[in-house]
């Protein structure tokens, strides 16, 4: 850790075999996990919490204040859990009053030219793929892909083991399981492949493309196909996710895809 061509302030709190490359800035009130490797030509601001062996690469800017014209320098702070990755030029703002807090799970890799705004939930083993951007107060659950140049609104909400392809514009809440293409952003699958390799059967495959069988083609409405899928599909944890996620959501869910051709 002891490199002479970086700025370490005295009231950081670097733990044990934190690597630190030249020309990086480290800020009072931050806090750096075991095992840790910050590249050169990072600025870790006051407010950070970064994890056990997480990976910083050159040029990221982490705990920078939130791009928010509301935010009055109220002490907030960025979690980073244990085992992320944040690529070079990635951007993580600071939380605000509203969480007070912005937060990104472990084993997650949010790769080049990414940014978070303030007050974002992030959950674990989730990949940002390069220049996506989140938006303010954005809750995004676990094992959720965002392939390339997304683009996420403020306030919205994508649920667990959700991909959303590249380029999309993410204006309604992504349910948890599902596939999310085309413009505007819509239902086309759920995430099979992704289902797949987290070790989920077929069974439990086949029962969750019932149920958004019954949400996105059917022709139901919303009220409609919760109160079909609560009465015709057998409880389980899965469904009972779906379920919750479509009554919680505040923006509204995004819509099926319909070909007009």
């Amino acid at each position: 850790m002891n490199q002479p061509l970086a700025y370490v302030h005295p009231g950081a709190k670097i733990a044990k075999n934190v690597v630190i490359e030249p020309f990086t800035t480290i800020h009072n009130n931050v806090v750096i996990g075991e095992g840790t490797w910050i590249g050169s030509n990072v600025t870790i601001m006051e407010g950070a919490r970064i994890g056990k062996n997480c990976n910083i690469f050159p040029g990221a800017i982490i705990s920078a204040i939130p791009q928010d014209l509301k935010y009055k320098g109220e002490e907030t702070t960025v979690h980073i859990g244990n085992n992320t990755t944040i690529r070079e030029c990635a951007t993580i703002n600071k939380g605000t009053e509203d969480r007070m807090k912005t937060v990104i799970g472990k084993n997650c890799l949010i790769m080049a030219y990414c940014h978070v705004a303030h007050d974002c939930f992030i959950g674990d083993n989730c990949i940002f793929s390069n220049n996506s951007t989140l938006a303010g107060h954005v809750t995004i659950g676990n094992d959720v892909v965002l392939a390339g140049m997304v683009a996420v609104h403020q306030f919205v909400s994508i649920g667990n083991h959700a991909f959303v392809t590249g380029g999309s514009l993410v204006r309604k809440d992504v349910p948890p399981y599902v596939k999310a293409a085309r413009e505007p952003l819509s239902y086309v699958g759920i995430n099979s492949v992704g289902l797949r390799r987290r070790g989920f059967e077929a069974d439990k495959i086949r029962e969750i493309q019932n149920i958004y069988r019954i949400l996105y083609q059917k022709h139901y409405n919303n009220s409609q196909a919760t109160e079909i899928i609560e009465a015709e599909v057998e409880a389980t944890p899965e469904r009972d996710e779906i379920l919750q996620f479509i009554r919680d959501s505040q923006r509204g869910i995004m819509k099926g895809y319909f070909s007009t051709n």
